[in-house]
């Protein structure tokens, strides 16, 4: 008696991981409420957040979609893409990396404040100063802010900013130059975190991948790197037409 090999069935390939499109997940889950949406393309309110995202960066029609939300001519950044199709202009091409809690110390900030909408003039100006990614006026009601303060003065900030399900980022991580090497932005880390469990979610952030310092800190205090990411500036096809008064 003689036996055959029959080959293996084919191997699906393994679903994509919810992070893998951070910003689709939260436009269409938790932060469903403030999505602005044509079809396979949605973005946040362009004062709340510059993030837009596509339900598949691989589908030509999704990017259809986002021209059509976002209108002729718009420069606009596109998250999860490695390249654009043919008829956009790509104005700018960054790397960033990805991490997740998976030994972070999360713990209360007890000199920690409850930033709202009175304070983003400070907050923006804290943003200027460092530089840690976009913030617009908005960008506080996406989720809980926490700030340290020196003598009145805004000198540390940290917050949530994407809430793809069962996950929460940390963002607008940042410290005044005066006030650095105290440990601010760790203990603000470890807080936002602290209330992110408590709800139930993980903690992850972004940081781009020549901010090696930065990534080195995360790492140090219990975050692990889980993929690298691409980004990009793009200008959406056809021509921006001219508003009259």
């Amino acid at each position: 008696m003689s036996t055959v090999a029959r080959p293996s069935p084919p191997q699906s390939p393994p679903a994509p991981h919810i992070l893998d499109n951070a910003a689709w997940a939260a436009l269409t889950g938790p932060h469903a409420p403030f999505a602005e949406r044509v079809g396979r393309a949605a973005r946040y309110p362009l004062d709340v957040s510059p993030f837009t995202a596509l339900a598949d960066p691989a589908d030509p029609r999704a990017w259809d979609d986002l021209a059509a939300l976002v209108g002729p001519g718009t420069v606009t950044p596109v998250t999860g893409a490695k390249s654009a199709p043919e008829g956009w202009e790509t104005v700018q091409h960054g790397q960033g990396v990805q991490l997740v809690d998976t030994a972070l110390r999360a713990e209360p900030a007890p000199e920690a404040v409850r930033l709202g909408p009175d304070d983003v003039p400070e907050i923006l100006d804290l943003i200027a100063l460092t530089e840690p990614g976009p913030f617009l006026p908005r960008t506080v009601e996406l989720g809980t802010y926490l700030g340290i303060r020196h003598r009145g003065r805004l000198i540390a900030l940290a917050g949530e900013r994407l809430r793809p399900p069962g996950w929460t980022e940390i963002s607008a991580v940042c410290t005044a130059p005066d006030h650095r090497g105290k440990g601010l932005a760790t203990r603000l880390v470890r807080a936002i975190a602290a209330g992110i469990r408590e709800r139930g979610d993980t903690p992850f952030l972004h940081a781009s991948a020549t901010n090696t310092g930065a990534i080195r800190l995360y790492e140090s205090i219990g975050f692990t790197l889980r993929r690298r990411s691409d980004f990009l500036l793009v200008r959406t096809p056809g021509v921006q037409q001219e508003q009259t008064a």
